[in-house]
């Protein structure tokens, strides 16, 4: 995707990224590890993932803006076990992905069609919802669509999140450059298949959200960017940071069905998928399982990037020109979102 001046860029935000979120990645690493590579070659911009609960071992991940619709189940050894293309669906700026469930309760997911280059070029974005498939194998699956506007104006988005226990969506959006925090918003209870689904904002999030997720049990969600991510407690009080691997682009981000780790990516060519554990005060109880009602995350979240509170005063100034240059990178080399 990234030339080479710009892949020289984003390794000195990247580096830069790490002196700016000093998260005891010494300490984390002794308990992180690659699962696996992703080797299939038509994967060079794997923007989501997430973790089949009815498959062991599978996880789904999807391309960025410029591919197919495909969704592609990645087996344990990295190789692809399906291609699901997805009829009567766009891919204009794919950007997430989740489980969920669907009308009828069995499993689902739900890909994200929220990306905007352009900074609010789009009066609506897309949800596409297909049936989990019950075997893994090349296939065709029709799309249900759910077209939703935010109630304050267009917004570039890359996080979407379902909480299990309500199966209600939302979406963190990313912050207008320089103009602070990204917003959290919840899409209505009911999506409407007709007319458009109102996303109202319900919190705070990351100016640089690029994924986020419900833990399996839904009592905590993560949301993540470019250099580390943050656990919060649903409903919307931050609970713990976490340090993450130094990544090509990070984008992706999930959790694995037992709710004890994340798995983290990133786009590029032969990228790794990391396994991060979960930290001691996020894990679920043992007795935990997500669980088929309740409410879901609604309260405010805390404002701005997390911190360490180990942070010098000059690196906030920092962590704007970060973002600043990380943006410029993106839309100059990404090239202009095709309609």
């Amino acid at each position: 995707m990234f030339g080479p001046s710009a892949r020289a860029i984003l390794t000195g935000l990247l580096v830069l990224g790490m002196v700016v979120w000093p998260c005891g990645r010494a300490d984390a690493a002794d308990r992180d590890r690659v699962l696996f590579k992703i080797s299939d070659s038509r994967i060079s911009e794997s923007s989501g993932l997430a973790a089949s609960r009815q498959h062991p071992g599978v996880v789904y991940t999807h391309n960025d803006s410029g591919h197919g619709p495909q969704i592609y189940a990645i087996g344990p050894n990295g190789r692809t076990q399906a291609t699901i293309t997805i009829s009567g669906a766009a891919s204009r700026d794919w950007e997430g992905i989740a489980l969920g469930r669907d009308d009828n309760g069995g499993p689902a997911l739900f890909v994200a069609d929220i990306g905007d280059n352009l900074g609010g070029a789009w009066p609506y974005v897309t949800v596409y919802r297909v049936p989990e498939p019950k075997k893994l194998k090349d296939q065709t699956l029709h799309a249900t669509a759910f077209r939703l506007k935010y109630q304050d104006g267009p917004r570039d988005a890359e996080s979407i999140l379902i909480d299990p226990r309500s199966n209600r969506l939302y979406i963190a959006s990313k912050s207008k450059l320089f103009s602070g925090n990204g917003k959290l918003y919840a899409a209505p209870q009911k999506l409407l298949t007709r007319g458009f689904n109102t996303l109202r904002k319900v919190g705070d999030a990351p100016p640089t959200a690029t994924d986020g997720a419900f833990a399996p049990d839904g009592r905590t969600f993560v949301l993540r960017t470019y250099f580390g991510a943050t656990i919060y407690t649903a409903p919307g009080k931050r609970l713990t940071n976490v340090s993450l691997p130094v990544q090509q682009q990070g984008e992706s981000i999930t959790y694995t069905p037992d709710g004890r780790s994340l798995l983290v990516g990133s786009e590029g060519d032969d990228q790794p998928v990391w396994k991060v554990a979960v930290p001691d005060e996020a894990l679920p109880s043992p007795a935990a399982s997500p669980a088929t009602t309740g409410a879901s995350a609604t309260r405010a979240l805390p404002e701005g990037e997390p911190s360490t509170g180990k942070t010098l005063g000059f690196v906030a100034v920092v962590g704007l020109a970060v973002v600043g240059a990380l943006v410029v990178v993106r839309r100059r080399f990404r090239g202009s979102v095709s309609r």
